[in-house]
């Protein structure tokens, strides 16, 4: 298949994208490359410079909220996305709503209490509905170590599962780009077997 049949067919989807940090804003981006129809992106966080390490924003983009300037960094890479934003904190109540019509859901959260809030929200309230979860990218080196794995029907973790960001062992733009990208294939995988 040639590359325009695979953006033909990936622009009839849409992708939900829990968090705009690094795993988020890169994936986002990635996925805006390839040709998904429609990204729904929730975050209520504005950039900061600390973060620029790893996350898909610019100088000039500090102090912005990073649901607007992630929509405008799609926008200069693939117009012809549709990105749809949302600037509130995610709950069990409202990432239904947010989230509606979303064929997959990428998580992208920082927090453990927020990744088992929205996985076990999805999975009771959006059943069959894949989520794909980002779980260990600390650190820098040990490539091997991060992979994709299927836990069940619908759920699926990339990343080495293992590695905690501390102050002496920092998320930084390698691995959480690699893990970034592992997801945006994720996604792009499920949705090319979809007819």
């Amino acid at each position: 298949m040639i590359f325009s049949e695979i953006k033909a067919h990936l622009s009839k989807f849409r992708v939900g994208i829990a968090g705009a940090g690094g795993l988020g804003s890169n994936c986002a981006i990635a996925l805006a490359r390839c040709g998904v129809g429609t990204l729904v992106i929730s975050d209520f966080d504005v950039i900061e410079a600390r973060n620029l390490n790893r996350q898909y924003y610019f100088s000039d983009q500090v102090g912005l909220l990073k649901t607007i300037a992630l929509k405008e960094n799609i926008a200069r890479i693939n117009p012809g996305i549709s990105v749809i934003i949302h600037q509130e904190k995610l709950d069990s109540i409202n990432i239904t709503e947010v989230f509606s019509g979303c064929n997959i859901i990428v998580e992208a959260f920082d927090s453990s209490d927020m990744k088992e809030m929205l996985i076990e929200t999805v999975q009771l309230k959006m059943p069959g509905t894949p989520v794909i979860v980002g779980s260990g990218m600390a650190g820098w080196g040990k490539t091997g170590d991060l992979s994709c794995r299927r836990i069940d029907d619908s759920l699926y973790i990339c990343g080495d599962e293992k590695s905690e960001v501390s102050d002496m062992l920092p998320a930084i733009a390698p691995r959480v780009g690699i893990v970034a990208n592992m997801q945006a294939n994720l996604v792009i995988e499920i949705l090319m077997n979809i007819n």
